[in-house]
């Protein structure tokens, strides 16, 4: 049975209702998105028609989800609410904080050492307040989302940006910072700009060597890593019914590659049949009751370009197996000669070190069935292994049943090491190198999501490629990066040529799912008597203080740093070592901005003192200018805060006196992020504007007392010479959200309403 199957009941009793409402109001027919987003209105049914990419709209999600490393930040805003209990089904998930090193065992009990002051905080606080637990090792939050709480038709906000894998189910899941999960714990409405509408009608079937993961892939380099910024993606067609719920599972994790806020795929009997394999055929039975709710009108799908603001056409009869990277998840490559050409004229490395499967993305029962097949070919037919394994399966579930049908003998055998049921290398958790800095040019494929310098290993020069599972398995077999298995032969050991076979898999497990411990620990009834006691000698928790109102008044502040090209929330805030410190606000703000590249000298963590002249690293820079109590501008490029949803990425240059952010687009959830705690996150009116700033210059808001939605916000600038320019800065902000600025943050203006 189902978690918190009376709440989906609910959800579905009024569907009916609101959507044929908002299709009167709308005047049209609807897509799915459309009828989920209208479906959650705070305010109830719908009274008009929301323009898409303008109206900010407030919604009532019906559950929360969060990974250890954001819940720690999350949960110690939820403390400061003024609230006894969750106002929403809720759960928190262990799964960064465990290092991938020597295997799984050794490394969760390292793992439940080295973490358990972390571990037990979040423990006695989800009991406290009524939070679902699940422990170290019972899997990765997405995986154990779509196993267990993801649902048809519903809407669910996560503290990480691939929360948007549960679309797989049809959800409209969305990943957030913690501050906006705060607002839904305690009980408030959740605001977002009402999104635009992308639409990816698929044809055809995949087969043989072709996986759900190439269509993601294939998308990614027709939209970029912002191409669906602000936008919902939808996926209809026959080609949509033909993939298996976790195949769509993974299209819709790597939507979070392109920017889009998330990506669905109506209801059909592939979800149909993973509800009840997942023992939830209560579930399946009550969408069974709306179904037609639970997708989007005919209509739309015959004529998807009067209903969509962008249409893409995908064949996936046509469809070539693909490999993307280095460093961008978009850079879209066919396996093979298209990836060989590539290599020879960039210098990539084609030989390959390592093959990494797993992650939220490709980590379930089908996909390590399917990478199974090829690595039980390997062994049938003597081909030795080039390169090194590893695997992390998705959850307890998924381990325990893999292991049950012989799928991870099969990898053991040819050398794997099965880590964690755990993020892992996919995060920056993997434990490859003692100097990562100074590590060696080379190349690894993985069937991750992202692919950014250093993500994986800490070592800038690890060419990391994105690609399905099973294709993983037979590049890592062949050690080759331009290996096409379509085509390329390999010699075993007796001299002979041979050749895979196409890869094969069960969607579902065919003796079913089996576990022994999930790994879930149930809140209890009453949590008041519960202490939550963090130490002021911890360098793993801090109570959080409140930020004060940085004001109207922002005047002769320095410029920290200008980021040059991509700046990611990997280089804002990195992960890897420095995921122990997520709960210690002023611990982790020593890796603030070290990854980003200074305009200036093209140098990370290096930076001009303008109180000293003197270069030095980016956070000493920061707090020394906050000791003077002068404020500081961070200034960057497009896409500023792409990648992950870690609001640290906002709450570091917060606390460091960071006043306002710059750039020339942002990426949607950091610029959330930053409006939530309290600062100034704006774009240049004319882009060009980026090149006016200079090393020595010094900045004064002129406008900022008339703040309001709307109005652009000027900016004077004195350079060193004494000459000024003066920018127009654009900005997203509603009259609530100004009202964030005025207090200091949202959190601010929470606890000052509960009070009231």
């Amino acid at each position: 049975m189902a978690f918190d199957i009376e709440m989906i009941k609910e959800v579905y009793a009024r569907m009916t209702e609101r959507v044929d409402t908002a299709r009167k109001v709308v005047g049209k027919p609807l897509t799915l998105a459309e009828k989920i987003l209208y479906n959650h209105l705070w305010d109830g049914k719908a009274t008009e028609a929301f323009k898409r990419g303008v109206d900010y709209v407030n919604f009532a999600p019906d559950r929360i989800a969060c990974q250890d490393a954001t819940a720690q930040m999350a949960l110690l805003q939820f403390m400061q609410a003024g609230k006894t209990k969750v106002a929403v089904p809720t759960t928190v998930h262990c799964d960064h904080l465990i290092q991938a090193k020597e295997g799984a065992a050794k490394d969760l009990q390292f793992a439940n050492k080295t973490s358990a002051e972390v571990f037990d905080f979040l423990s006695s606080v989800s009991n406290k307040y009524g939070i679902g637990f699940w422990k170290p090792g019972a899997g990765i939050i997405h995986q154990v989302v779509l196993e267990n709480y993801a649902f048809p038709g519903g809407m669910m906000i996560g503290t990480d940006s691939h929360t948007v894998n549960a679309g797989g189910l049809g959800m409209v899941a969305i990943g957030v910072g913690g501050a906006d999960a705060v607002d839904v714990m305690a009980g408030m409405a959740w605001e977002l700009k009402f999104p635009k509408l992308i639409g990816v009608k698929l044809a055809g079937k995949l087969s043989g060597w072709t996986a759900s993961k190439d269509v993601i892939l294939k998308v990614a380099g027709i939209l970029t890593v912002k191409g669906g910024t602000g936008a919902i993606v939808e996926y209809f067609g026959e080609g949509a019914k033909n993939l298996s719920a976790t195949g769509k599972g993974t299209i819709c994790n790597m939507g979070a590659e392109i920017g889009a806020t998330t990506s669905t795929f109506g209801y059909d009997e592939s979800m149909d049949r993973y509800l009840r394999a997942t023992d939830r055929a209560d579930v399946a039975d009550a969408a069974n009751q709306v179904a037609s709710y639970l997708t989007g009108d005919d209509e739309v799908y015959a004529n998807p370009e009067e209903y969509f603001d962008q249409v893409i056409e995908i064949n996936l009869d046509e469809l070539k197996p693909h490999i993307n990277g280095p460093f961008s998840p978009d850079l879209a490559s066919e396996a093979g000669a298209d990836v060989r050409a590539k290599a020879e004229a960039e210098g990539w490395p084609l030989d390959v070190e390592w093959g990494l499967i797993g992650s939220c993305t490709n980590s379930s029962y089908e996909d390590l069935s399917r990478a199974a097949s090829i690595a039980k070919q390997a062994l049938d037919k003597g081909i030795e292994v080039k390169a090194d394994f590893g695997i992390n399966p998705g959850s307890e579930q998924v381990r325990y049943t893999a292991d049950r049908d012989g799928l991870l003998g099969t990898f053991e055998k040819l050398g794997a090491t099965i880590f964690t049921n755990a993020c892992g290398p996919c995060i920056g958790q993997w434990a490859r190198y003692s100097d990562p800095k100074n590590a060696p040019k080379n190349s690894i494929v993985h069937s991750f999501n992202r692919n950014f310098a250093k993500r994986a290993d800490g070592n800038p020069n690890t060419h990391a490629f994105v690609t399905s599972p099973e294709l993983v398995a037979a590049i890592a077999i062949s050690g080759r990066l331009d290996f096409d298995p379509t085509k390329d032969s390999l010699i075993n050991k007796n001299g002979e040529s041979v050749m895979f076979d196409e890869p094969t898999g069960d969607e579902l497990p065919t003796k079913g799912f089996a576990v022994e411990d999930a790994g879930y620990q149930s809140p209890v009834e009453d949590g008041s008597g519960i202490e939550i006691a963090v130490s002021l000698e911890s360098d793993r928790l801090q109570l959080l203080e409140p930020f004060k109102p940085l004001g109207s008044d922002i005047k002769d502040a320095k410029l920290l740093i200008k980021a040059f090209g991509k700046c990611t929330t990997d280089h804002i805030s990195m992960a890897g070592p420095w995921l122990r410190f997520r709960g210690h606000l002023d611990n982790i703000s020593n890796n603030c901005l070290i990854g980003a590249v200074n305009a200036f000298n093209q140098k990370t963590d290096m930076v001009k003192n303008q109180l000293t002249g003197e270069y030095g690293a980016v956070p000493a820079t920061a707090r020394a200018y906050k000791a003077a109590g002068v404020p500081s501008i961070v200034v960057g490029d497009h896409n500023y805060g792409e990648g992950s949803s870690r609001e640290h990425a906002a709450m570091e240059p917060r606390h460091l006196g960071v006043a306002a952010v710059i750039v020339k687009s942002f990426a949607r959830i950091h610029e959330t992020n930053l409006k939530k705690q309290g600062m100034l996150g704006l774009t240049f009116a004319n882009e060009a504007d980026y090149d006016l700033i200079q090393e020595d210059d010094t900045f004064t808001f002129t406008d900022l007392a008339d703040f309001t939605p709307n109005k652009p916000l000027t900016l004077e600038v004195t350079h060193a010479d004494g000459s000024t320019d003066e920018i127009k800065l654009n900005h997203t902000y509603n009259a609530s959200q100004i009202a964030w600025y005025k207090e200091g943050s949202a959190l601010n203006l929470i606890k000052k309403e509960n009070a009231a």
